[in-house]
């Protein structure tokens, strides 16, 4: 049998050949342009007749994003492809998981439809689950939800002297816990209310830093004004300049140099390409993908 075909939406091409070479695949190649309307013209080179293929896209700002996926993936099924998979490293519409008001549309639950019915599997990372507790929940489809936080240990370990892990609000609490054990360092997790949804209050009281590196530690960081908010109420307490990690950096609107800005320095893992993405996991999701795809 031909080993499993990686296939990149435009962006991912890195994240395709990492993860084809660490899980025993190859790499294929999808041609994409706009026609002058803004359709979508899509070509896949070669015969994909009868292979694995796993089409890899980071969906990170979904809405330019989705009907080319979608028509990728309903091509290469046309073509004669054996079983198709979703490499989303960052996974999109998690946000509206209730119906808060009357008449919304619960996106999490549609957009799960959309991708279930396109796809055989699906693997991502830490995608932002809240009132769900697994994937498996509104996907129909074998959805594998990856953690990084060992990776964001290690390099916090290697790259950060005598770390301090905050947590931005309690939720996070557990899961700060858990990265904190990983690199033997000490957490604490602050108190926020968000005013909507780019306004939040942070309340700081009892913690204190010492000689310790502050690090803000949070799963996604889109708005950046939790991150913000965070560093503003914690400057009296910080005799060393912070560091903010996370594992999705989406950065809205510069959101990124605005914490550089405050005098951060920022790691985020490669779930969305950037400047600021020095930390690979690429080794975390070959395995699961290479088992997926068996």
């Amino acid at each position: 049998m031909s080993p499993p075909l990686f296939i990149a939406l435009p962006g991912n091409e890195a994240m395709a050949q990492s993860v084809a070479g660490l899980a025993g695949g190859e790499t294929g190649l999808l041609e994409t342009r706009a026609f002058p309307d803004g359709e979508t013209y899509l070509r896949f080179a070669g015969d994909i007749a009868g292979r694995d293929v796993a089409l890899v896209c980071t969906l990170a700002r979904p809405n330019e994003k989705i009907p080319p996926l979608l028509f990728a993936a309903a091509a290469t099924r046309d073509l004669g492809a054996r079983r198709i998979g979703l490499v989303a490293p960052y996974l999109c519409y998690m946000r509206q998981d209730a119906r808060f008001h009357p008449g919304e549309a619960v996106t999490s639950r549609h957009f799960a439809a959309l991708v279930s019915g396109a796809f055989d599997w699906l693997a991502t990372v830490d995608p932002h689950l809240h009132r769900y507790r697994a994937l498996d929940e509104i996907y129909a489809i074998p959805a594998q939800a990856l953690h990084a936080g060992p990776a964001l240990a290690r390099w916090i370990a290697a790259n950060v002297e005598r770390p301090f892990l905050v947590g931005p609000d309690v939720e996070s609490a557990q899961w700060v816990e858990a990265v904190a054990k990983f690199c033997g360092a000490p957490f604490a997790t602050l108190r926020k209310r968000r005013l909507g949804d780019r306004a939040v209050e942070i309340d700081p009281a009892g913690i204190a830093f010492g000689d310790a590196t502050p690090v803000l530690l949070d799963d996604i960081i889109s708005s950046g004004r939790t991150i913000l908010a965070a560093l503003a109420a914690l400057a009296p307490q910080m005799r060393r300049p912070p560091v903010v990690v996370a594992v999705h950096g989406v950065f809205a609107d510069g959101a990124d140099r605005e914490i550089v800005a405050a005098g951060a320095r920022l790691a985020v893992t490669n779930s969305v390409p950037g400047a600021a993405s020095l930390i690979d996991i690429a080794q975390l999701l070959a395995p699961a993908v290479a088992g997926l795809v068996r």
